[in-house]
């Protein structure tokens, strides 16, 4: 639920996309990377994503994941 009601449309889009193709097959890891992913500022996601901001590196991985599935880039 948390990736579809960000406040910004795009991340909605993008990480509802991603989540629905990727949740039910991550580790218990992998999922708690994902939700300090999602405290981040939506702004902040849509700029790493975008490619416009380069992602922090504990993030890295996951954002380029997300570009490339959603089409982002």
């Amino acid at each position: 639920m948390r990736s579809m009601r960000r406040g910004i449309k795009e991340m909605d889009i993008i990480l509802k996309k991603y989540s629905d193709g990727h949740l039910n097959k991550m580790s218990a890891d992998d999922l708690d990377h994902y939700e300090r992913l999602l405290a981040e500022n939506d702004q902040d996601l849509y700029q790493w994503v975008s490619g416009q901001v380069a992602a922090p590196k504990r993030f890295s991985v996951l954002i380029e994941e997300i570009a490339a599935y959603a089409g982002a880039r």
